[in-house]
């Protein structure tokens, strides 16, 4: 007799001795108990998606007011980073290996990590906007092209346009191997994303030991985070500072999203579209970053472009990250590239053997006292951890980026 009905078994046996009916021995539901399905979330893309904050910078997001709040959601009472009760989450592509468990810090890219990425307060946000269990399966994979290594199968094949041929002609490169590379290497990560999301949901307790089969899951959405390669890739975008100079990213972030849908048998999943925004606001630029500001704006329009579609109305939202850019700590970053040649200047006294390290290191701390207050020292050396197109390895940023993501997906399952 399987256990669950044990109970039961025996409150007929008693019940029908003393000449009770047994209709009344049946459990009940707590009252207000709901069956809740498990809700599952898909996050893919390259390297921002994978995540380069350091978790060294969480402390230092005191000092930036826009992400300051959210420390009271990554902070548990005892000073801990946060451990997601009803979040779980499998991670391939920012480790070696598949990672999993519940979801807190640590998901982020594993290289000089712990770090975090934009799941981690994607999972805490989504936590407190639904009342369901939930599952993410995050796949993310370093320095990867929508138009070549996440090309949707419906885009068909890559076409190399003439000035590349050309370019390859001049260079004395074998043609034919490199179409034949490139037919190998399209789709491979779109592929593997897919393989990946398609196992986790045919075992899903092997990732998630709590997840009840009896209640099943659902498909609820899935964030794309993604961008660089293509900005920078110069051989498939020619006329990438021009004006529809990025029209073929639009198509194939639109194709992207119909083939996931297709493959996934989800018609109608809800999808966000992680603009990129490395630099902050294009009206904010600086002035050695003007000469970026036309690449940059016209792909960051191309990536939005998606959403804005009548097919894709009321189930793809775009959130533009540039919007937590952490316009301080950049404006520091800046100042400090003002004392670069003395900083050289000492390192080189130290190479040459003309000041001990004791005596370099002594000196770069009084230029830098110099230059910066004790507040923007702590900012300007403790907030960030890697380069600008990661964000500048931000928690701040980062934190935002997610809770971003997760608002905007809360708002479209509520339609």
């Amino acid at each position: 007799m399987p256990r669950f009905l044990k109970p039961l078994y025996f409150c007929f046996v008693l019940l029908t001795a003393i000449g009770l009916s047994v209709p009344n021995c049946v459990a009940k539901e707590p009252p207000g108990a709901v069956e809740k399905k498990l809700k599952v979330f898909i996050l893919a893309g390259q390297s921002n998606m994978q995540g380069h904050a350091h978790v060294d910078t969480i402390d230092a997001m005191r000092l930036n007011p826009d992400a300051a709040p959210l420390l009271d959601a990554i902070r548990q009472g005892d000073g801990t980073l946060r451990v997601c009760d009803r979040v779980w989450i499998t991670s391939i592509g920012s480790a070696e290996q598949e990672q999993s468990g519940r979801l807190t810090a640590g998901y982020g890219a594993s290289a000089r990590g712990p770090k975090i990425g934009p799941e981690y307060l994607f999972g805490i946000t989504m936590e407190k906007l639904i009342d369901e269990p939930i599952l993410i399966i995050k796949t993310a994979w370093g320095g990867k092209s929508l138009n070549t290594d996440f090309r949707p199968p419906g885009a068909g094949a890559y076409e190399f346009n003439d000035d590349q041929l050309e370019t390859f002609k001049k260079q004395n490169k074998d043609i034919d191997k490199i179409k034949a590379d490139k037919i190998e290497a399209t789709g491979h990560y779109y592929r593997l994303m897919m393989d990946h999301v398609k196992s986790v949901l045919a075992d899903i307790k092997r990732v998630y030991p709590e997840y009840d089969s009896t209640r099943g899951y659902e498909l609820a959405g899935f964030v794309w985070f993604q961008g660089w390669n293509d900005m920078v890739d110069r051989g498939t975008y020619p006329d990438r500072d021009q004006p529809g100079g990025y029209d073929q990213y639009s198509k194939l972030m639109a194709q992207f999203i119909r083939d996931v849908r297709s493959d996934l048998s989800a018609p109608e999943l809800p999808f966000v579209i992680g603009v990129l925004g490395v630099g902050g606001p294009t009206d904010k630029y600086g002035k050695d970053q003007m000469r970026y500001k036309p690449v940059h704006q016209s792909f960051r329009d191309a990536m939005a472009a998606a959403a804005k579609l009548p097919e894709f109305q009321g189930n793809v939202a775009a959130v533009l990250t540039e919007n937590y850019w952490d316009m301080q700590a950049t404006a520091l970053r800046d100042r400090e590239k003002s004392i670069k040649s003395k900083l050289d200047e000492i390192r080189d006294q130290i190479k040459s053997k003309t000041l001990s390290r004791e005596e370099g290191q002594a000196a770069t701390d009084k230029l830098y006292a110099a230059t910066f207050n004790d507040r923007e020292l702590e900012i300007l050396k403790k907030s960030t951890s890697n380069a600008e197109f990661h964000y500048l390895g931000s928690a701040g940023i980062m934190a935002q980026i997610g809770k971003g993501f997760a608002e905007a997906m809360a708002a479209m399952l509520k339609h």
